[in-house]
């Protein structure tokens, strides 16, 4: 009699000492780390002990994986499997905090030294670069870098530090430059240290690209002064209002983007050329935005008034709360002689300016319109590789250990970020491909170590995708 089963039995799963790890990312790296020759570039730092490079290679390997802490990034890559993929020996955890800091101490000489063999490997078809400056909260009060400042992550309520970077505008877009300052170091000033890092690298005649919070008189001279052209924006004053924007006339503008309805005026100068664009995408935006603060400045008002007639106590956000300070104080508001319609007149009047839709852009050289706000927009291409260190390659939350370990742990950042540019640089099929996307595949491709009997082991390889294949292609190590 035969026995035949009518329902599914529980899988019996017993415990191993098989590993998988994501081979992809590791073996990326090494070959992005041989083919710049960063081995000669740290090597000089560090002679005795722990080979830095394995150990380099290792960090930015963490830091396109699961990347989070320092020891967890000590437990994760000292397991066997690993430790003999990077050809390492067991280390302490105290061994990569000592690693970021030679990093740190050395950081002018390293990031040098990248740029060096950046600039030497790749005949780029232009050195145009873009520049902006970003924030970074820093966890912990010690650490002289770490200063309040205007946070970009909208954290006011920690210390951050300001990072610049610039980087070779489209269609290269390679990051070559990475400078830190401490975080209440505002764009203007942060701009000397980003543009002397990157100026010896630049043809004559490039083009310096970046935003109107780093436009300053001297920093345009100095861009001047080592024979090189900018394209900036900078604020609308006063007599633009009186001489361009009052008689403002799209049927005389001229028309540069259909699509959102971008007009321009020029105007030419022996120094510099100026150009006026109207986007009627843009005043769009800002009438909106302007009308959600003129009902939200009406609400807080009928707020106030409710509290005047009746005698309580106001709202607590419009109160000083502060147990030390002792404060009598009396509020009125316009409300009891206007009806809505007139209020939201007056807070309209006070909230509109004229200059809704309106922006500005100023070049040394004699481009058209269309020209410069094209050069001017692929700026933003920086706000992509800065959206990727924060998210991808994911460089905060940054904590206090040293001010030179905070420097290395960086400047490991910038190079797992170079590393995945130029994987988009390389390949053209991925050029438009997202970094988060190029980094699952690599952490996709995985390896399993099956221990066998008697200490023998097999590797199973799984998780192939066509952009790791492409990636790997040239150092393929699966017969």
């Amino acid at each position: 009699m035969t026995t035949r089963q009518t329902s599914l039995r529980t899988r019996s799963i017993k415990p191993n000492d098989n590993i998988s790890f994501p081979i992809g990312t590791i073996l990326a790296v090494q070959q992005y780390y041989e083919k710049l020759g960063l081995p000669a570039i740290f090597g000089r730092h560090k002679r005795r002990g722990r080979d830095i490079n394995a150990l380099v290679a290792a960090l930015v390997s963490y830091r396109l994986t699961e990347n989070q802490s320092v020891t967890k990034a000590a437990d994760w890559i000292n397991r066997d499997a690993v430790l003999d993929t990077l050809n390492l020996e067991g280390f302490e955890q105290r061994t990569l905090y000592r690693v970021l800091e030679i990093i740190g101490e050395n950081r002018d000489e390293i990031m040098a030294g990248i740029q060096d063999v950046v600039f030497s490997l790749f005949d780029f078809e232009h050195t145009n670069i873009n520049m902006d400056w970003t924030s970074f909260v820093l966890y912990g009060t010690q650490c002289p870098l770490g200063r309040y400042g205007y946070s970009r992550d909208h954290r006011p309520d920690k210390q951050q530090i300001t990072l610049g970077v610039s980087e070779l505008a489209h269609p290269i877009n390679l990051p070559v430059g990475m400078t830190v300052r401490a975080g209440n170091v505002n764009d203007q000033v942060h701009f000397k240290d980003t543009f002397s890092q990157i100026k010896d690298r630049l043809r004559e005649g490039s083009l310096v690209v970046f935003d109107q919070g780093a436009n300053r008189k001297d920093n345009l001279d100095c861009i001047e002064c080592h024979k090189l052209n900018y394209v900036t924006a900078r604020q609308i004053n006063k007599s633009d209002e009186e001489t361009w924007i009052k008689d403002f006339d799209k049927d005389t503008a001229e028309l540069v983007d259909a699509d959102r309805g971008v007009y321009a005026l020029k105007r030419t100068y022996p120094s510099r050329t100026t150009y006026l664009y109207f986007s009627e995408q843009l005043y769009m935006q800002q009438m909106a935005s302007k009308h959600r603060k003129v009902e939200r400045l009406l609400d807080e008002a009928l707020q106030v008034q409710r509290s005047i007639d009746t005698n309580r106590g106001l709202p607590r956000r419009y109160q000083i709360n502060n147990p030390l300070i002792d404060c009598q104080y009396s509020y009125q508001t316009k409300l009891a002689q206007l009806s809505d319609e007139e209020a939201r007149a007056i807070l309209q009047q006070a909230s509109i300016t004229g200059r809704e839709g309106f922006f500005c852009l100023v070049s040394s050289e004699d481009l058209t319109p269309r020209e410069a706000l094209s050069v001017y927009r692929q700026k933003d291409s920086l706000e992509k590789i800065f959206h990727s260190l924060k998210n991808e390659i994911d460089i905060s939350p940054l904590r206090v250990w040293t001010q030179e370990s905070i420097y290395g742990a960086l400047i490991i950042g910038f190079i797992a970020q170079l590393f995945i540019s130029l994987i988009r640089f390389e390949h053209q099929e991925l050029k438009h491909t997202s970094p988060k996307f190029i980094k699952l595949s690599l952490m996709n491709l995985t390896v399993t170590v099956e221990y066998m009997t008697a200490g023998s082991q097999r590797h199973i390889y799984s998780n192939f995708s066509p952009a790791a294949e492409v990636i790997l292609a040239h150092n393929h190590p699966f017969g």
